[in-house]
């Protein structure tokens, strides 16, 4: 990171169901990323992570279960070179069925296998790699 690097600060969920990372894929985008997103002025991590999953998903999430995964940094997504996402992770329980909302056009599950195809963003590749290193995906 350099001087001139610009962070974009984001908290997403980590949901790993039968060994796959749940993903989601925004409207008129390509790239799948995991689910949370920028918190608002004044919003610690975990409101923020129970706010944009009940918007993007329509889930509750109970942020008493969350457990911290971790923190990666990557270039960011369909931005300019010199900036870059850092994502702070946490896992943790719901309630409800995933629905699609807000911006969200289409929910999907990612293996290590997607670590290399176009439809993954760098700070999930390398989410991915990490997840599969420790054994919690394939």
């Amino acid at each position: 990171m350099t001087a001139d690097t610009t962070i974009i600060d984001k908290v997403a969920w980590l949901h790993i169901q039968n060994h796959q990372l749940l993903v989601v894929r925004s409207k008129n985008k390509v790239a799948y990323f995991t689910p949370g997103g920028k918190r608002e002025t004044g919003e610690t991590d975990l409101a923020c992570l129970t706010r944009e999953l009940h918007e993007e998903l329509c889930i509750t999430f109970f942020p008493e279960t969350a457990k911290y995964m971790g923190e990666y940094q990557a270039p960011a997504y369909g931005k300019p070179a010199g900036i870059e996402v850092r994502m702070k992770c946490y896992s943790g329980s719901f309630h409800g069925t995933f629905t699609a909302a807000s911006e969200v056009e289409e929910i999907g599950w990612f293996t290590s296998k997607d670590i290399d195809t176009a439809l993954t963003t760098p700070v999930d590749k390398i989410i991915l790699a990490d997840l599969k290193e420790k054994g919690l995906i394939d």
